[in-house]
């Protein structure tokens, strides 16, 4: 197995940041530093992280939050903020690892797990992964930007490709929902920026066929085993 798959097998981080930890010497194989990625581990090796022996974990965890505000989407915070990680730890004894990010305040669904493969599969491009935003404005949003958003906006990081968005049904006209499967950085709030606008709320209602349904903010619950099936499975 490559050294950053076994690594992430072991519950550490997904595999991209894996990668990170061993180019950064924190990874040891047999005692050696490896800066290697793709090195190959042997079922005999012993491999440590930060001077400690690590394994795979044969039991998979998943859970679903949905976060509050004001709360930092990382393992730890070296300025002492509150995390996810602080939600779950009472509850949670498996070390478990936030599957992509949502800002500070930023509210809704995000996933929790072990399971590096799925983590990896969940946050790269090209599996287009579908999430859906509700959106708060400073102002009514015109149809005009409604449409101009629809064909997608030019960004300085190139074109932002919306799936749909329009405003909320029976809602006032500051209320949108935008579907996307992109995962740049604040690109939500930054196609609004772009046309004037100020992000009041951001609320994450739908991700990878996961909905809010009976979870209130600042809870979380593991999937149920249907559920684990359909993300891992999800097209």
């Amino acid at each position: 197995m490559r050294l950053n798959r076994y690594v992430a097998h072991c519950g550490i981080a997904a595999r991209r940041k894996c990668d990170e930890f061993i180019k950064d010497g924190l990874v040891k194989v047999n005692g050696k530093v490896i800066i290697e990625p793709g090195f190959r581990v042997k079922d005999s090796d012993k491999v440590s992280f930060k001077g400690k022996k690590i394994q795979p974990i044969t039991n998979r965890v998943y859970v679903l939050m949905n976060k509050p505000k004001n709360v930092i989407t990382t393992t730890n915070d070296e300025k002492g903020r509150k995390t996810v990680m602080d939600i779950v730890k009472s509850k949670v004894k498996e070390r478990v690892y936030p599957v992509g990010r949502l800002d500070r305040n930023t509210t809704g669904l995000l996933l929790l797990t072990n399971d590096g493969d799925l983590a990896k599969k969940l946050s790269h491009p090209s599996y287009e992964v579908k999430k859906i935003y509700h959106v708060q404005l400073d102002k009514l949003v015109s149809l005009e930007h409604i449409s101009q958003i629809r064909k997608g906006l030019k960004l300085d990081d190139g074109l932002a490709p919306v799936d749909k968005v329009s405003h909320l049904k029976g809602k006032e006209k500051n209320l949108v929902g935008i579907e996307i499967h992109i995962g740049r950085n604040r690109i939500v709030r930054r196609i609004f920026e772009s046309l004037g606008y100020v992000v009041v709320k951001l609320d994450r209602v739908y991700y990878a066929g996961l909905t809010k349904k009976d979870l209130p903010r600042g809870w979380f619950r593991e999937l149920s085993e249907k559920e684990i099936i359909m993300v891992k499975h999800f097209n």
